[in-house]
C-alpha cells in the first residue's frame, strides 16, 4: 500500500467525490439513529399489552405476533434499517426476535450487550457489543449497534424492547444506496461507473459488506484516517491499493457512538 503524495488525476477525482460522498451518508446514518431513538421508546408502549399476561412469556407466536405490531404502529419503526428487533424478560433473556431462524431466543441480551441492562432501570440506553447470532456476515468477525427500551406493567419495568443492525449489514446497506447514486450519475453523464464501497470504522476495527474485500478494509485501518478524524470533519487520501488508484474518504458519525465513523473507497473506471 502507497499513499500517492502527487497522486494523479484520476486518484484526486476519486478522492474529491468520496469526500462529498461520506458526507452524504453520515448524514443518512445519523437520521437512521433519530428514527430509532424516536420509535423505539414508541414501540416499548406497544407491548405493555404482551408484557400485561405473563403466560405470553412462554408463548412463542404471540411474542413474534406482539414484536410485529409493535413494529407496524409505530412509523419510525416501519422504516428503520434495523436487522433485528427483540423482546426479553427483566433479566435479559431474549423471549423472541424477529430473525427468521431466531438463534437469538433464550440467550441473554446483557452479556454482549451489559450496558443495556440499564433499560431495567427505566432508561433508554444505546450501546455497541457482539453477539455471534446477530451477525450479519459469516466468516469474519461482526458487531452490533444495539439500544434497548424498558417495557413497564404498571409502575414496575417487566421486559426490555431492544433493536439494532450488525455494522456488516448495516455498511452494506450504505453501499446500496451509494452504488445506486453512482449508477445513475454515470448514466446521466454517459461514464463508466465508478467502483465504490462503504465501510463502517469502530475504533481500531472496520466491517464492510459481506464480500467487499479486505484488502480494502486493512487499506482504511492502514491510512490513519480514523487518528486524523475530528469532529465533523471529513479527511481523506489518495491512496494506491493492489496498483489501483483509490479515494478514500471518512468522517465521524458520533450519533453511532465514540470512534464510529464511515469510510467510503472509491475508484473511477
Amino acid at each position: 500500500l502507497t499513499s500517492v503524495a502527487g497522486c494523479t488525476k484520476t486518484g484526486e477525482v476519486s478522492r474529491q467525490k468520496a469526500r462529498a460522498e461520506v458526507e452524504v451518508l453520515a448524514k443518512a446514518a445519523t437520521v437512521d439513529v433519530e428514527e430509532v431513538r424516536k420509535g423505539l421508546p414508541l414501540g416499548g408502549k406497544q407491548l405493555e399489552t404482551f408484557f400485561a399476561d405473563d403466560k405470553a412469556h412462554s408463548d412463542a407466536a404471540a411474542a413474534k405476533e406482539a414484536l410485529n405490531l409493535a413494529r407496524n404502529r409505530v412509523q419510525d419503526l416501519r422504516t428503520a434499517k434495523s436487522t433485528f428487533f427483540l423482546i426479553a424478560d427483566k433479566h435479559g433473556v431474549i423471549l423472541r426476535s424477529d430473525l427468521d431462524h431466531d438463534a437469538l431466543a433464550s440467550k441473554n441480551l446483557f452479556e454482549p450487550f451489559g450496558e443495556l441492562k440499564a433499560a431495567t432501570t427505566g432508561k433508554y440506553v444505546e450501546t455497541r457489543g457482539s453477539m455471534p447470532e446477530a451477525a450479519g456476515v459469516r466468516g469474519r468477525t461482526d458487531g452490533q449497534w444495539a439500544v434497548a427500551t424498558p417495557v413497564m406493567k404498571g409502575t414496575e419495568v417487566a421486559g426490555v424492547y431492544a433493536t439494532g443492525w450488525s455494522w456488516s449489514a448495516y455498511a452494506y446497506r450504505l453501499e446500496n444506496q451509494l452504488r445506486s447514486q453512482v449508477k445513475s450519475e454515470a448514466a446521466a453523464a454517459n461514464a463508466k461507473e465508478p467502483l465504490v464501497y462503504v465501510y463502517v470504522l469502530v475504533e481500531k476495527e472496520a466491517f464492510g459488506a459481506p464480500i467487499s474485500p479486505d484488502v480494502n478494509a486493512k487499506a482504511i485501518k492502514d491510512s490513519g484516517l480514523m487518528g486524523r478524524a475530528s469532529g465533523e470533519a471529513v479527511v481523506d487520501v489518495a491512496q494506491e491499493i493492489e496498483g489501483r488508484e483509490f479515494g478514500i474518504a471518512l468522517k465521524r458519525v458520533p450519533a453511532l457512538g465514540a470512534d464510529v465513523a464511515i469510510a467510503v473507497v472509491r475508484s473511477e473506471t
